[in-house]
């Protein structure tokens, strides 16, 4: 790890129970894999116009990652009534439809989950608060609920986990998957030499567990990963995902989610993002392949320091005035059909003490919850477009 990037992940570290817990990308690229000088500034490679298909495909991910009470930590049992006051708009958007047709309950310490630590926050490995009461909460609803291993918080954690034991790590992720009724979510933010033959390994051993399901009828089947918000992060993790985990010939995983950069894009740098995960980096060396529109969600805040459109105004959204690429962007390299699988936002409930909870005045009805409308997002999550 570059220093610069050693004291930032050493001072996050220190403030994270206090500010809260985020999922980032840091547009800091390894140099040794880039070829020309823009892209050693971290600047987007010049990249042919994308093209869009006539008609709009079906989102089928509508989803949101749930960061708790407690910035992520997920540390205490819930009351279940209180639960409710803070996040019924997830469940109902206003006319008793829910607003989401995933939850991804973040996160997961990989450490203490290898281990099946049990300490004030953590019960057999998992946090006190990501109970069955919970999962049930927004799968009576039809919601698919999943828990999110890692975050960049727990990155030394992964680090540890994967080289100690990732058999043992996948082993405890498959059972705690079958007992609660979820699927898995790999968020392993390793930018620099990430452990890809323990991550393999991790995934393998899983798939050996549960099977990889293309008709989703099987919850701890579904096994996902996150990417950086483009191909300028995460690097080596995007292109093993890219090459040997997502195409559409053989998929091992389900999907993956292209996460929020650093703070709320432009609409603009929203579809380049997006659109680098389509094209690929050739001029990469090695190359990272491209990935079809089918196999990754794009991310999106609905936190500020004050209310957002994300959040409350559907129609002055990013994910709005970004529908049209997102329903209809046509594949470069990879896949055969349109549009990508549909949007990610960031968080529900409280990531940050820097950022408004959502809950009170700031539910996200009228962004999320309207946008579930507009979209006909389907309830429960249908089976994933394969192509």
């Amino acid at each position: 790890m570059k220093p610069i990037l050693k004291i930032f992940a050493i001072t996050f570290a220190a403030i994270f129970f206090i500010l809260g817990c985020n999922k980032i990308e840091k547009n800091n690229p390894d140099s040794s894999n880039l070829l020309n000088a823009d892209n050693l500034k971290g600047k987007p490679a010049n990249q042919s116009p994308y093209i869009l298909a006539d008609i709009p495909t079906q989102m089928q991910v509508y989803g949101v990652w749930h960061a708790g009470n407690d910035f992520c930590t997920w540390g205490a049992v819930r009351d279940m009534t209180e639960f409710d006051q803070k996040n019924n708009w997830i469940i109902n958007r206003g006319d008793g439809y829910p607003s989401v047709n995933l939850v991804v309950l973040s996160f997961v310490n990989p450490l203490k989950l290898l281990n099946g630590i049990t300490d004030a926050t953590t019960l057999n490995g998992i946090p006190r608060g990501m109970t069955s009461d919970i999962v049930n909460y927004f799968k009576s609803k039809g919601i698919r609920v999943m828990l999110s291993i890692g975050g960049i918080t727990y990155t030394d954690a992964w680090n540890t986990a994967l080289a100690t034991n990732a058999t043992q790590l996948a082993t405890n992720a498959a059972a705690i998957a079958e007992s609660l009724g979820v699927g898995i979510e790999i968020d392993y933010e390793e930018n620099t030499n990430a452990n890809l033959d323990g991550l393999q390994t991790f995934i393998s051993t899983y798939r050996s567990l549960h099977p990889y399901d293309a008709s989703g009828s099987d919850p701890a089947a579904r096994l996902t990963i996150d990417l950086a918000a483009g191909d300028r992060w995460l690097i080596d993790i995007c292109r093993k995902a890219s090459t040997d985990w997502l195409k559409t010939s053989s998929p091992v995983l389900d999907y993956a989610n292209a996460m929020v950069p650093a703070r709320q894009p432009s609409t603009s740098e929203a579809i380049s993002n997006w659109d680098e995960h389509i094209d690929g980096k050739p001029q990469y060396a090695p190359p990272i392949p491209p990935l079809a529109p089918c196999k990754f969600t794009g991310a999106l805040y609905i936190n500020g320091s004050k209310p957002i459109p994300e959040c409350v105004n559907f129609y002055s959204s990013i994910q709005y005035a970004n529908r049209d690429f997102v329903t209809r962007v046509m594949p470069n390299g990879a896949g055969t059909s349109a549009g990508m699988l549909g949007y990610m936002f960031w968080a529900a409930e409280c990531p940050s003490n820097r950022q408004l909870c959502t809950t009170g005045s700031n539910i996200c009805t009228g962004g999320v919850g309207a946008g579930a409308t507009y979209f006909t997002i389907p309830v429960p999550m249908p089976a994933l477009r394969q192509k």
